[in-house]
C-alpha cells in the first residue's frame, strides 16, 4: 500500500516537505555509512533533493578515512556491517576529540530496546529504523544540523 501525504498527516508545499527549514538543510554535509548500495543510493537521492552535500561510505573503515577529509555535519551509520559495525564506528567517531560533537544517527532494521540502548551507550544521537522514509531522514537532518549550527 502506498503512503500519501493524507495518510501520514504531513503537509507538503510546492517545493517538497515542510518538516525542516530548507535553508537549514541546504549545504549541510551528510555522510551515509551503509554496506547496502540500495540504502546508500536512496539516502543520497533524498538528501541531494533537499540540497545537502552527501558523502557515501560502504563500511566503518571507509567512513573513518573520509570523515577527516570531508568533516560532515551529520553521520548516518548502519549497525550491521562487515569488518567494523555501526556501534564500533560510532564509538570511534565519538572518541575522537575533533569529531565527538558530530551528531551520529544509527540506522537499523532492528527496532529493539537493547539495540537503541546500545546505540546510546556508544554515543549515538538518534536511532532511525530501516526502511526509513524521506520524511524521517530529512527530519533527522533538520533536527541535528540546526542543533549543530554555531
Amino acid at each position: 500500500m502506498e503512503t500519501t501525504a493524507l495518510d501520514t498527516g504531513l503537509s507538503y508545499n510546492a517545493g517538497g516537505i515542510e518538516l525542516a527549514d530548507p535553508v537549514a538543510l541546504n549545504g549541510a554535509k551528510v555522510m551515509v555509512i551503509d554496506d547496502s548500495n540500495t540504502i546508500r543510493r536512496s539516502a543520497e537521492i533524498f538528501l541531494l533533493q533537499a540540497g545537502c552535500t552527501v558523502i557515501l561510505a560502504e563500511d566503518g573503515f571507509d567512513a573513518l578515512a573520509k570523515i577527516a577529509d570531508h568533516q560532515p555535519d551529520l553521520i548516518f551509520v548502519d549497525i550491521m556491517m562487515p569488518r567494523l559495525d555501526g556501534y564500533q564506528t560510532c564509538a570511534l567517531i565519538k572518541k575522537n576529540s575533533r569529531f565527538h560533537q558530530t551528531p551520529v544517527v544509527m540506522l537499523s532494521s532492528k527496532d529493539g530496546l537493547f539495540d537503541r540502548a546500545r546505540g546510546r551507550m556508544v554515543g549515538s544521537d538518534q536511532y532511525l529504523t530501516k526502511p526509513f522514509t524521506k520524511e524521517s531522514l530529512l527530519k533527522a537532518v533538520g533536527t541535528h544540523v540546526k542543533s549543530a549550527a554555531h
